[in-house]
């Protein structure tokens, strides 16, 4: 979108400017996050078809307009929620860039906030791996077991709290493998391999609020399942933790 056909009025984010020419984008050319509602939206485009969610269109992206849209749509979400003060429940408004919002009873900063969750990718003695359908998710939907950091907690103590409580399991020697921002709406997921303690295999139980199933895979399994279990979509570090271990990418349409 050019900066003309920007709506007045609309909230702008800068995101950064680039070092180096890039596809048909010069040198020092300046990222600037346009936030619309459906009003100004419609200025834009009034085609619904041509908006579209991040979650269906990353997988076309590549990693610079990814990294784009990934920084656009958290700072968006951390304004829309942060419209008032979280300290005094006065209104904020934007500031430096849309880097802060100001309180405007105290004009006291308010910073962008991100929350780390943790996402295991459990195995057993014989390197099976376990993934669990949340009851949120569309039926057949299968994917490693995850959740939020708590006050106080360790990424490592919180992979060991969530595994437990989603599935029974009890796991030991949490070893990091890779990070992710995950801005719906806010979130920082951070990738961990752990094993099972053998004696809690038997043990093994959804917790039957977000977890509804659990199921066992071995790389065999996992592939002969193509069609039947729909796993995590390609952008996620779910996916590209099961690649991982599987030592191939899975099959389109998975």
């Amino acid at each position: 979108m050019a900066p003309g056909e920007v709506p007045d009025g609309s909230l702008l984010i800068y995101l950064g400017v680039t070092l180096e020419a890039v596809r048909d984008i010069p040198q020092g050319t300046r990222i600037v996050a346009a936030v619309l509602d459906d009003d100004s939206g419609s200025q834009v485009s009034a085609d619904m078809a041509r908006w579209v969610s991040a979650r269906t269109m990353a997988h076309a992206l590549d990693d610079l307009d990814s990294g784009i849209v990934v920084e656009a749509l958290a700072m968006a979400n951390w304004h829309h929620a942060h419209s008032f003060s979280p300290l005094t429940g006065a209104d904020s408004q934007s500031a430096q860039a849309g880097w802060t919002r100001v309180d405007q009873s105290t004009g006291k900063d308010l910073f962008p906030r991100t929350d780390a969750a943790v996402i295991a990718l459990v195995t057993d003695q014989h390197d099976r791996i376990v993934l669990g359908s949340n009851a949120l998710w569309e039926a057949r939907r299968y994917s490693l077991l995850a959740g939020f950091v708590e006050p106080g907690e360790s990424l490592e103590a919180a992979v060991v709290r969530e595994v437990f409580e989603e599935s029974g399991l009890v796991v030991t020697n949490p070893v990091y493998l890779g990070s992710q921002p995950w801005p719906f709406p806010a979130s920082l997921m951070v990738g961990f391999r752990a094993e099972i303690e053998e004696a809690s295999l038997a043990d093994i139980r959804p917790d039957g609020t977000e977890i509804i199933d659990l199921r066992w895979f071995s790389r065999e399994e996992l592939l002969a399942s193509h069609g039947e279990v729909l796993l995590p979509g390609r952008p996620s570090i779910a996916r590209a933790m099961i690649e991982d271990w599987l030592g191939q990418e899975i099959p389109e349409g998975a």
